[in-house]
């Protein structure tokens, strides 16, 4: 479990097939076996060296992630897990991606910086304003929502401490949506199929 709170940036190094190289100086606190956020990502360390940590993906997570897309020198948010002893500053960010998505809009403006980003018709339940939303790992508050776009608010700290300074439109990120909300829609889509089941023997 993560926060959204990223402890720091990486490039990666190399990515051939499902191994993925991220150079960090975080990977000296770090063992194989371990679990690391890359953009939002949970990953398990299969290796670490000076300066550098390996992963392996698997299929799952290259086709839902934008992993799928690193090339060589992109920069990277990371993020250790959560400790049982740690405030929760962000929100509860399982590192389960569920869709990519593309920056349609950036505006900078007093040092900070507005983003627009799309989202697929499916997602539209898991999205309301003021709610929390994590892109390519980082927590971010939803400042406006409409069909298909939604937008997200970013103060000068969280531009210096991410790679979102480098986001401009186009730019691919990793969403993952409200764990909370994700499960308030299963147990409604759960009452929904359970009603008209009944309905349907009571027919």
């Amino acid at each position: 479990m993560f926060t959204g709170l990223i402890e720091g940036t990486g490039t990666v190094r190399s990515r051939s097939g499902s191994s993925l190289t991220v150079s960090s100086p975080l990977s000296g606190e770090v063992v194989p076996g371990d679990s690391f956020a890359v953009d939002g990502s949970c990953l398990t360390v299969t290796g670490s060296a000076a300066g550098s940590m390996s992963f392996q993906c698997s299929g799952e997570t290259l086709s839902r992630t934008v992993i799928q897309w690193y090339t060589t020198g992109v920069r990277v948010n990371l993020e250790r897990p959560l400790l049982p002893s740690d405030r929760l500053h962000g929100h509860l960010v399982t590192g389960h991606v569920d869709e990519t998505a593309r920056l349609l809009r950036v505006q900078r403006s007093g040092g900070g910086m507005t983003a627009w980003i799309s989202y697929s018709p499916e997602s539209s339940v898991l999205l309301v304003p003021r709610g929390s939303v994590a892109v390519s790992g980082v927590s971010l508050t939803v400042a406006s929502l409409e069909p298909g776009m939604f937008s997200v608010a970013l103060i000068p700290e969280t531009l210096a401490r991410t790679t979102a300074d480098g986001w401009r439109p186009g730019t691919r990120v990793n969403l993952e949506f409200d764990l909370i909300g994700k499960y308030v829609r299963r147990q409604a889509e759960a009452a929904s199929a359970a009603a008209g089941l009944r309905d349907h023997l009571e027919g």
